[in-house]
């Protein structure tokens, strides 16, 4: 047994560090957390590989998948020495210090090798997603001012192609399908190591990693400036804090699949980390359900990088089947204890209650392999910690995880701040909120509620293009964020919505619709929700229909064969909506509730132009375009 795997079996316990509050008036309305790691002072991320294959040598650091769906490991060497070559092909295609590389695939291998070759190299590397346009990512290349630009496939690269004659700088087009990276490794050969060893040297913690473009739901996205000195800031206080995760509490060996777009900065930091931790990285660039769960189920993930959208896919997938079979009480009734479980679990970390008892505890060994272990299997088996961000999971899925033995940390950040400010600390949760500040980090609640941010993982400024460095957007170091949020008692941070979004009736009544929409969006047949009022008199919202949900539906109801544009007025399925509405409702007030709602036969999508690429709602399009059916909502003779 090697001392790797003796450090995995006995792992020191996790380190649990209570933030410092700032009271004003008796309110909570600033907490900071000190730093589990001392700040890196020399180097960058391109040295991660050749550290690994110099300490251990043979682990296992990825996984690709092959084409009989078997996944092989990649040790730490292996990845170092492609690394390696790969980043002496960019050298030998001319690629200079400082350039910029953007890098447009889905969630792939070879995305993060050349991430990683791109840094060994010197150069800056600049994400694009892969369902970008035309447009979007031609803005991308030529604000960035990117030199090359490697796509996945033929069909990405003909966007780009269309818009070549726009972008003069752009010296190079590679595409992996076709070979990309064996090319890049044959015209390096002759390049000596040192060159590469001589790259990295040259750079330090503060040089520019990478610029990611935010998605906007308004105008023209912005370059955000990333540092080495960020990523490390974010991802080495998550690995100490995130300890079971990162760090195996058993002998089987930490992996995560990575789903998630490589393209946002929460993918990328989490690949970052399993890199820098040596935590088995997997990658797998289709989302589609079949294609995502026999992944999970080939490659056997310890902990998951989400969305909500997933976790609620799961557990309404999961009662879809059980109702089918006709168990849907039985389902319900495990999710009530699973609920109740993890909620005393929680208590008791807090010192507020006793923990599960007895009849608790025997009532969820009964529904484990009924329910929970059927759970845990369509997530591959293994799992056992999910980090979930994008948008709030929710006490009651969150509880539920918990009892069904998956532990949710869940995370609040921004693309600004290298993914996570705050995160559920462990052995101290606190269901439905985005927990405590990460390490190293300081939140802050102005007076009108927005949230500040301040810490190593805070970005130096927006990409200027013109001066190729970063513009500065604060005089005295806290981010304004746009969001709105409060601590509680004991500075656990709650995400209300954002700023830009509240929303003011006519009555002079502040609503935040974001609790509204994320209840509602986890009901297995809402796909999007939009919360309108502004201005208005009352509330109301815009509801599609999520896909499996509906036809699920269907199938109960025995509509399959009714057209969707008469279904959005079908009596039944209006009446499930409005109990989902109803159970919303409960969240706010009668002046906050929702008094109507509209059921459109379409979804908002990212190619409709409803959603950014990260899933958020682009308000202003929807309102846009929806007008007609947001009057209907506000006509003679309603509210």
């Amino acid at each position: 047994m090697d001392v790797q795997q003796v450090v995995q079996q006995n792992p020191a316990p996790p380190v649990l560090v209570e933030p410092e509050l700032t009271r004003v008036d008796g309110v909570v309305r600033q907490v900071s957390a000190p730093a589990l790691v001392t700040p890196v002072r020399r180097g960058s991320l391109a040295d991660i590989p050749f550290d690994n294959a110099r300490e251990a040598t043979a682990e296992a650091v990825l996984s690709r998948k092959q084409p009989d769906g078997s996944w092989r490991d990649v040790t730490a060497a292996e990845f170092a020495a492609e690394v390696l070559a790969v980043a002496k092909g960019l050298i030998a295609e001319g690629l200079q210090p400082g350039d910029r590389l953007a890098i447009m695939a889905r969630t792939t291998y070879e995305w993060t090798l050349l991430d990683f070759a791109g840094w060994a190299a010197g150069l800056v590397t600049v994400p694009i997603y892969p369902t970008s346009s035309a447009f979007q990512a031609r803005w991308i290349i030529q604000d960035s001012g990117a030199v090359a630009c490697a796509v996945e496939s033929k069909e990405q690269a003909r966007v780009i192609s269309v818009e070549r004659q726009h972008l003069p700088d752009l010296a190079h087009l590679w595409e992996f399908d076709t070979g990309a990276v064996a090319r890049l490794v044959r015209a390096g050969a002759k390049v000596p190591d040192e060159v590469v060893i001589a790259r990295r040297a040259r750079l330090s913690p503060d040089a520019i990693a990478t610029l990611i473009y935010t998605s906007g739901t308004t105008g023209r996205p912005k370059g955000c400036v990333l540092t080495h000195a960020n990523f490390f800031a974010e991802v080495d206080n998550s690995i100490e804090l995130l300890h079971p995760v990162f760090k195996s509490v058993s002998q089987e060996p930490a992996s995560t699949l990575l789903f998630l777009p490589l393209s946002h900065v929460f993918g990328r930091m989490v690949a970052v980390g399993c890199l820098r931790a040596r935590v088995r990285l997997g990658h797998a660039p289709s989302i589609q359900t079949d294609d995502l769960l026999n992944d999970l189920a080939g490659f056997k993930p310890t902990f998951l990088l989400a969305i909500p959208y997933v976790l609620e896919k799961v557990y309404n997938t999961g009662r879809a089947t059980a109702e089918k079979m006709g168990r849907a009480s039985s389902f319900d009734r495990a999710a009530r204890i699973a609920q109740r479980y993890g909620q005393a679990v929680e208590a008791a970390e807090h010192g507020t209650g006793p923990g599960p008892g007895f009849g608790l505890r025997a009532a969820r060994a009964l529904y484990d392999p009924l329910v929970y272990r059927r759970i845990r299997a369509a997530l591959g088996g293994k799992v056992r910690y999910a980090i979930c961000g994008g948008s709030p999971l929710g006490r009651r899925l969150a509880a539920f995880y918990a009892g069904a033995g998956i532990e949710i940390f869940e995370g609040y950040g921004l693309t600004e701040t290298t993914a996570a400010s705050t995160v559920t600390p462990p052995l101290k949760p606190r269901l439905g909120t985005v927990g405590w500040p990460l390490p190293g980090t300081a939140v802050r609640i102005a007076e009108d509620g927005e949230v500040l941010l301040a810490g190593g993982h805070v970005f130096g400024g927006y990409w200027d293009t013109q001066r190729a460095q970063a513009v500065p957007v604060s005089d005295d170091g806290w981010l304004a964020t746009g969001d709105i949020g409060a601590l509680d008692e004991d500075g656990y941070l709650t995400i209300t919505g954002r700023k830009k979004d509240l929303i003011i009736t006519s009555g002079g009544k502040n609503v935040a619709p974001a609790p509204l929409e994320d209840w509602l969006r986890a009901h297995p047949l809402v796909g999007q929700c939009m919360v309108i009022g502004d201005n208005r008199s009352y509330i109301t919202a815009l509801l599609t229909l999520e896909p499996d949900g509906l036809l699920h539906w269907r199938q109960m109801t025995k509509k399959q064969d009714v057209p969707l544009g008469e279904l959005v007025e079908d009596e039944e399925l209006r009446a499930a909506l409005q109990r989902a509405v109803d159970d919303a409702n409960r969240l706010v007030s009668r002046a906050e509730s929702i008094r109507r709602f509209a059921v459109l036969p379409v979804d908002f999508t990212e190619q409709s132009g409803h959603l950014t690429p990260s899933l958020k709602l682009k308000r202003a399009a929807i309102a846009r375009d929806f007008a007609m059916e947001i009057e209907g909502l506000y006509g003679r003779g309603r509210g």
